[in-house]
């Protein structure tokens, strides 16, 4: 596979991701990750003080697939929507064409029930995806928020 083709699949592969958090399809997120993944939103002062810990943690598709059980079965939050912005997307680095480092900026507005449109999140995605298969996979993927403050709402997968 030739970088150019690499780089397309990590687009339709955002794009997917995106699409499905944006259209209320949760159910559907876990199916973006290999079995065992990880997946981590974290603010980018604790990445760069070498801190793990994040606002949201998983590290197995499972685990995933209990937080969207979680978001429609047992937490309470007001009805929301994203808007997923997704763009400079680089290739950093390809590991025997089976996997790939990736970065993208990401933006996200949040729609609140009363209408009101604001700027949620923003910062990158540090990501590691899986070749190997029929389709692209995140292996890893990273939140990496610019700022530390992170609305209580964060209900919704990032």
């Amino acid at each position: 596979m030739q970088l150019r083709d690499i780089h397309f699949a990590v687009e339709q592969l955002n794009t997917a991701y995106a699409r499905c958090i944006d259209s209320d399809r949760l159910e559907d997120w876990p199916e973006f990750f290999t079995q065992s993944c990880f997946y981590n939103i974290i603010p980018a002062d604790s990445v760069e003080r070498g801190l793990p810990i994040g606002l949201m943690y998983a590290d197995s598709r499972a685990m995933l697939t209990d937080r969207v059980t979680a978001l429609r079965k047992a937490n309470i939050y007001e009805a929301q929507r994203y808007r997923h912005l997704i763009s400079s997307l680089t290739v950093l680095d390809t590991q025997d064409l089976t996997a790939v480092r990736t970065e993208a900026s990401f933006l996200v507005v949040r729609t609140m029930q009363a209408g009101d449109s604001v700027v949620f999140c923003s910062g990158v995605y540090a990501d590691l995806i899986d070749l190997s298969g029929e389709k692209p996979l995140f292996r890893e993927r990273r939140v990496i928020c610019d700022s530390e403050r992170i609305d209580t709402l964060l209900a919704i997968p990032i």
